[in-house]
């Protein structure tokens, strides 16, 4: 029973890990590809119809990739970054850029619904461009992007035990190995458990905090 538990345990911080990497990683790529894609477009803050044009195509490529397929890709790409194509590590790789273009879209969106009087206002004043993205686009858009971000975590933790069952570590290898292999139903369901528990907790409190952030 204790051996069960330490490695649920360890199962269960390896996903944490993986995770957090990976989704902060995210974060911050990804928040700068929305904002040059919400300001580049025509009639927008820096207009560039063609960086807007290949940005958007880059992203839509790596959004229409599935996970899976995804990660066999970047095996080669995975070990030249990290030396390895099995553990923790490893899944970060496919896990970040899988995870960035689909960050990306939803906080494009978000930057998009910033209502535009108030850039119009803000141009008026004499504010600068980069500080009415600064100080107008993002923190307007807050709410929405901390609701993307705990859409693109809850998506994260679900690629996660799929790249756990192909080598990378977490719940997704020890539902894999000791559950499925094993023909352990208990292993599969506390591992399902756990999983849907982290999922509620990151909703809940990513939900509450988009709540506070909303002024409107």
């Amino acid at each position: 029973m204790s051996l069960a538990i330490d490695r649920l345990w360890i199962g269960l911080l390896d996903t944490l890990l993986m995770v957090g990497v990976s989704s902060l990683l995210a974060l911050a790529l990804g928040l700068p590809m929305a904002v040059i894609l919400v300001v580049t477009g025509r009639g927008d803050l820096f207009p560039s119809p063609l960086l807007n044009r290949v940005l958007g195509w880059v992203v839509n490529l790596f959004r229409s990739i599935p996970f899976l397929i995804l990660m066999v890709a970047l095996i080669p790409f995975t070990r030249w970054i990290v030396g390895t194509t099995y553990g923790v590590w490893a899944a970060v790789v496919p896990l970040t850029l899988a995870a960035t273009p689909f960050f990306a879209r939803i906080a494009e969106v978000s930057l998009r619904e910033v209502d535009k009087g108030l850039t119009e206002a803000a141009q008026a004043m004499g504010f600068h461009r980069w500080h009415i993205i600064w100080h107008v686009l993002l923190p307007e858009a807050r709410p929405g992007i901390v609701s993307g971000f705990t859409i693109t975590l809850v998506t994260m933790i679900n690629a996660s035990a799929m790249a756990g069952a192909i080598g990378a570590g977490g719940l997704g290898d020890l539902a894999y190995r000791y559950g499925y292999q094993r023909f352990d139903m208990q292993v599969m369901l506390t591992v399902i458990v756990v999983l849907v528990a982290l999922v509620t907790v990151l909703q809940f409190f990513g939900d509450r905090l988009s709540r506070r952030l909303n002024h409107r």
